[in-house]
């Protein structure tokens, strides 16, 4: 029940706030399917990631297991991948924050809490279960209360009676090319599913304990993201909600203290999803600089405070660059594509772990959903995606023949 109640404080995060706006703009009428096919591809992800957590109980996640698996340049990819696609999940999440705090100006109240809570992780601070626990029931509570709401409360208009000109509308791209990138953006709601899979030592049982979380996680999110899905189509239309960012904000404007509480979880989901990712980028930009694989200044530990504080300080400010040079949808839509890149490789590492075929199921169909759905995202998304791998590729190419080289002189 504990890391089924851990997954789901990861899982009901930013995303859940503002993944159906740009979801329902590439899919319109086929939202149900990407959402199923979201979920789909979280539980192959998880799954392979908790076999090879069990196989490698050593912080890094995907890292570790590309590099044991694989080798070492997919490891690095599968790090870097990591990292420029949690930046980006910083931004979205950040400017969630501040578009349900401020929407007139989102962008300073997301500078603001990227930099507090860069702050607090400096100084050592982490949640516990027990506080998770109280999140996930809060948010959960008002999540369902305000679906309930949405569909039920006779002073908000419904798809039947707003203006033709939210009526649903055919959506320009092929429908097969629509549900895969709805997938994409639907994916980023879901996004913090694989936290189950690291628990293998903390956790009774683990061999039974994990699959079982990580199933019940899955069900009960994609359940409850179904009936707001259904919500907010019944009220806005397919084509209404595709022009939403804070959608579940914007549905309940006629409902004070509906809108009150959404604004309030969507709040707390954020700060609570940008104080662990921010943890977890740092983590890993450690791992790598202790590696050799980024520069060893950022595998600096404080003295005091025992975390890495070099990696800590530059993930916080790196964020709050972007902050300023993007916005909500493409910070979606590249943090999916990294991610995605990051859980390809993990599929492809647990498809070498055992050579029966059926251990190799899942991750064939999650290595085949990832790329598919990676490359169904916006070209320049892709490109972007592509040009940092390949600068990526070719740095660590050179500084391994580099070090190779000097070695054998």
């Amino acid at each position: 029940m504990d890391a089924t109640f851990i997954g789901l404080g990861s899982m009901l995060g930013a995303g859940v706030f503002v993944s159906f706006g740009p979801a329902a703009k590439a899919a319109g009428a086929f939202l149900g399917i990407s959402l199923i096919l979201a979920a789909f591809l979280a539980w192959c992800n998880a799954t392979s990631s908790a076999r090879l957590a069990s196989r490698y109980p050593e912080s890094g996640g995907t890292y570790i297991y590309g590099t044991k698996q694989l080798g070492p340049l997919w490891g690095f990819l599968a790090g870097w991948s990591f990292i420029i696609g949690k930046l980006a999940s910083c931004v979205a999440i950040a400017l969630t924050f501040g578009h349900y705090l401020y929407p007139n100006n989102p962008k300073v109240l997301a500078v603001v809490a990227v930099t507090a809570l860069t702050s607090i992780n400096y100084f050592g601070v982490s949640k516990s279960t027990r506080v998770t626990k109280w999140l996930v029931s809060i948010i959960v509570a008002i999540l369902v209360g305000v679906t309930v709401v949405i569909l039920t409360h006779p002073s908000l208009p419904t798809a039947h009676n707003i203006p033709s000109s939210w009526a649903l509308r055919e959506i320009s791209t092929s429908q097969a090319a629509g549900i895969l990138q709805g997938a994409a953006f639907m994916f980023f709601a879901f996004a913090g599913y694989a936290r189950i899979a690291t628990l293998g030592e903390e956790v009774k049982s683990p061999q039974i304990a994990i699959p079982r979380a990580i199933s019940r996680a899955l069900l009960f999110t994609l359940v409850l993201y179904s009936l707001i899905a259904i919500a907010l189509v019944h009220h806005f239309g397919t084509y209404g909600l595709a022009q939403t960012t804070a959608a579940l904000a914007e549905a309940t404007n006629g409902v004070p203290l509906a809108h009150t509480l959404v604004r309030c979880a969507a709040i707390t989901a954020a700060l609570g999803s940008l104080l662990t990712i921010i943890l977890g980028i740092s983590r890993t930009t450690f791992a790598m600089a202790r590696d050799g694989n980024l520069p060893k200044q950022l595998a600096q530990v404080h003295p005091r405070y025992h975390v890495p504080h070099i990696a800590e300080i530059c993930v916080g400010i790196v964020t709050c660059l972007l902050l300023l040079l993007t916005d909500l949808h493409f910070a979606i839509g590249f943090s999916a594509f990294a991610v995605l890149v990051y859980y390809t490789i993990a599929n492809a590492s647990a498809f070498t772990l055992d050579a029966r075929a059926s251990s190799r199921i899942l991750p064939v169909a999650g290595f085949i959903g990832c790329l598919a759905v990676a490359l169904s995202l916006p070209s320049s998304t892709i490109k972007l995606g592509v040009t940092l791998l390949g600068v990526a590729t070719l740095i660590w190419s050179l500084t391994h023949y580099l070090s190779s080289k000097s070695g054998r002189g």
